[in-house]
């Protein structure tokens, strides 16, 4: 039977879990990051993610989802007093019934599968935790096997990102890099194995509309730093450069809106093959 904490003050163990919300340094050295939501909690849980421990509020009646939760999840029981797990759920409304904390994964990039005809994004040195959850959630929206964060970027296990991504950080291998050089490596190896990824860049002086490049074999597309867009090593590396045609006073798109834009282009394109 799994144990239970029982937290009624800011003690050490509460510190803990409150350096998961603003500390990405010790959330990897802990491998463990704060989960808030019920859409989020029941994705990490059903995708079979390990749960290290629910939080749950002292003498407070939970729902059939939060009982259920506390009855099947094989981790530590935390009952707090709701003040404390109200400051951990990130609202100033009332103690959220349940939060988790969830082991990370490690960052290899054999979680994503490369066949057949994979659909990859890589994320080029996002500064924005929502912009990657955003970016996660389009890319489970639209199908794709993973998504690559390259170089020196904003954590994917922040809480915003996580947010951003209702949930959908726990059904997409997101995999961080330490630059493109490892993506590469990924798109080598999957070209050894008989899959011929074309690697796809995005940028407002690509030399085709996105509309015109063939995205329907295997694909991995890479999008800019929302400042400075590609890196020049990623542009080198790229089979192709598409742009995307926008109109209006916009000088640009938001990165995780070009991301968007692209990944529902390739599914097109795809769904018109078949």
């Amino acid at each position: 039977m799994a144990r239970t904490l029982r937290i009624t003050t800011r003690n050490a163990t509460f510190q803990q879990w409150q350096a998961l919300l603003t500390n990405r340094t010790k959330r990897q050295r802990a491998g463990e990051f704060l989960v808030q939501g019920v859409r989020p909690i029941s994705l990490a849980v059903r995708h079979g993610w390990p749960v290290r421990t629910l939080l749950c509020p002292d003498r407070v009646a939970l729902s059939r989802w939060a009982g259920d939760l506390l009855d099947t999840v094989d981790a530590t029981r935390a009952v707090l007093a709701p003040e404390l797990l109200r400051e951990l759920g990130g609202k100033d409304e009332d103690a959220p019934e349940l939060l988790a904390v969830v082991e990370l994964p490690a960052d290899r990039l054999d979680r994503i599968p490369t066949g057949p005809d994979p659909l990859v994004l890589a994320f080029d040195r996002p500064t924005t935790p929502g912009n990657i959850g955003t970016m996660v959630r389009s890319a489970d929206a639209f199908g794709a096997a993973g998504v690559i964060v390259t170089g020196h970027a904003a954590d994917p296990y922040d809480p915003k990102a996580v947010r951003a991504s209702t949930g959908s950080l726990f059904a997409v291998p997101v995999v961080r890099v330490p630059s493109h050089r490892e993506a590469l490596e990924w798109v080598a190896s999957a070209r050894t194995a008989g899959v011929e990824v074309t690697v796809v860049g995005t940028d407002e002086s690509g030399d085709v509309d996105i509309a015109g490049a063939d995205l329907t074999g295997p694909t991995l597309v890479a999008v800019g730093n929302e400042t400075h867009g590609l890196s020049a090593a990623w542009r080198q590396s790229c089979d192709r450069m598409v742009r995307i045609p926008i109109s209006g006073s916009a000088s640009s798109l938001n990165a995780a809106t070009a991301a968007t834009v692209a990944l529902y282009e390739a599914t097109r394109q795809r769904a018109a093959r078949r």
